[in-house]
């Protein structure tokens, strides 16, 4: 994701939280903003399950929660050489955003996938979020598949 600037944190705004565990696995946190942002660069978080609230986190490591900022990294190219497994990217990355607290409308799949005009990856799904119509995809990046939210391309045309 890019920004401009830094991302200005208020009470009550939901945020993503990845960092890696002691175990050295990747670890994603949802939560809220409980509080202003100290001087300091920290702010108080309440990730959910958590009903303390008093988890210091400096506001560089969150991200603001959105459609297009939930992301599913698999290490495993394999999964979209295969069609069953490649449509089921769908459900995985539906289960990280009831993670992350969105509501998502009108998943409508696209068969086995639609490869992207780029060849690196596939057009899973088209979806409706906040009256927005996105479109559901996973890309290689590098050894990972990444499974994320975007805007429909220029040339894509949209559902009636």
């Amino acid at each position: 994701m890019t920004t401009i600037g830094p991302i200005m944190f208020r009470s009550g705004d939901r945020i993503c939280w990845k960092s890696k565990g002691e175990d050295g696995l990747p670890v994603r946190r949802y939560g809220f903003v409980n509080g202003r942002p100290h001087r300091n660069g920290r702010v108080v978080v309440m990730f959910d399950g958590d009903l303390k609230g008093e988890t210091t986190v400096a506001t560089t490591e969150l991200q603001p929660v959105s459609i297009m900022t939930i992301d599913l990294i698999i290490d495993d190219l394999e999964l979209l050489n295969d069609p069953t497994l490649r449509q089921a990217l769908v459900g995985l990355w539906e289960s990280e955003v009831d993670l992350a607290g969105l509501v998502v409308e009108d998943i409508v799949h696209l068969g086995t996938g639609v490869r992207d005009v780029t060849g690196l990856g596939y057009a899973l799904a088209e979806l409706h979020s906040a009256g927005e119509l996105y479109v559901l995809r996973a890309v290689i990046d590098n050894d990972y598949i990444i499974v994320s939210a975007d805007i429909p391309r220029r040339f894509e045309r949209q559902r009636r």
